[in-house]
């Protein structure tokens, strides 16, 4: 994304003033806007035009004893504060990120990893209201990453957090982020590339996650346990994955759920792409699995993707009455 403003500032932010003072560093804003039109076979949307927007602040700078610092501050549609994290660049470790616990950290992030053009099939406008992977990152957690001594290839990522359901924005901490049911937890997830196995190509990736529940509800009848596997290959235009999900829940109403995804992408050149996805969830003790499948092109020029999606959704929330057929539009730009 092209930088909106750049400003030289002589303290990343008052917060990190407590480690060290900071060299000039830099403050960049990105943004986002998309807009769609959805059409539903045999159902009543109203007016089909939508349009979301976001923008974010985006800082970066260096300590007198050789440590980054860079921060993330997000903005969802109608400029509404939606995440925030800080990371600290450690020689001899890596990169260490406080999350303010949303989104993109821990085991979360992998949720679906398998290639589109577009969105996942779960994701192109029409959700199949599966349960998906979500870790630790419920709650305000520390994430390390980009270790300098794992080996070539490999990409390790460690997260913790205190309580896994208890997210919040305090700067100081002595109130609020009041949890439900969830405790401390941890994801720790890999991803391997040629550079460790020899295969030029092919990416393995996955991961587990363990939380504590409290065992004080009868809503919880053990830990919560989640675990991730994943493959893509590509070659040539083509790149295709295969993705496993397995969840225990550690909840009376819900135990364990199942859930596989597979796709496929041409790159017709460097500009289109055209794909295939399907994505199915099976609940324990429930005989009507969600599932989507979607066909996917994207065209992007400069700054904007054009996009269509045909999505056919069943079973969606594991209701066999709850079945669509979903034609997405979309026009996204970035800036």
């Amino acid at each position: 994304m092209n930088k909106l403003s750049k400003l030289g500032v002589s303290a990343l932010c008052g917060s990190l003033a407590a480690i060290s003072s900071a060299h000039a560093g830099d403050l960049s804003a990105t943004g986002s806007a998309q807009v769609t039109w959805m059409s539903k076979e045999d159902a009543v949307t109203g007016n089909p035009i939508g349009m979301n927007s976001g923008f974010g602040l985006n800082g970066s700078g260096e300590l007198d004893n050789g440590w980054s610092v860079a921060f993330t501050v997000a903005h969802t549609d109608a400029g509404a504060y939606s995440n925030a994290n800080i990371t600290l660049g450690i020689p001899g470790l890596g990169d260490v990120r406080l999350d303010q616990g949303t989104t993109g950290t821990g085991l979360q992030r992998m949720d679906d990893l398998t290639p589109s053009a577009w969105e996942e099939a779960d994701g192109a406008g029409q959700a199949i209201g599966k349960t998906g992977i979500s870790g630790i990152t419920g709650g305000a957690n520390i994430q390390i990453e980009n270790f300098e001594m794992q080996p070539d290839g490999l990409a390790i990522v460690v997260a913790f957090t205190k309580d896994s359901d208890s997210a919040t924005n305090i700067g100081e901490k002595n109130s609020g982020g009041v949890s439900g049911v969830e405790g401390a937890g941890y994801d720790l997830s890999f991803t391997a590339t040629d550079g460790l196995h020899g295969m030029a190509g092919l990416t393995v990736y996955g991961g587990i996650s363990n939380v504590d529940m409290y065992q004080n509800s009868n809503t919880v009848n053990g830990d919560k346990e989640e675990t991730v596997l994943g493959v893509k290959y590509a070659a040539g235009g083509f790149t295709v994955g295969y993705q496993q999900n397995d969840q225990d829940t550690g909840l009376t109403a819900a135990t364990s759920y199942e859930t596989t995804m597979y796709s496929v992408v041409f790159a017709v050149n460097d500009d289109l792409s055209v794909s295939y996805g399907h994505v199915e969830s099976d609940k324990q003790g429930d005989s009507d699995n969600a599932e989507a499948q979607s066909f996917q092109a994207a065209y992007t020029m400069g700054g904007a993707t054009f996009a269509i999606a045909e999505v056919q959704a069943d079973n969606i929330a594991y209701d066999s009455t709850d079945n669509k057929d979903t034609t997405i539009l979309s026009l996204s730009l970035a800036f």
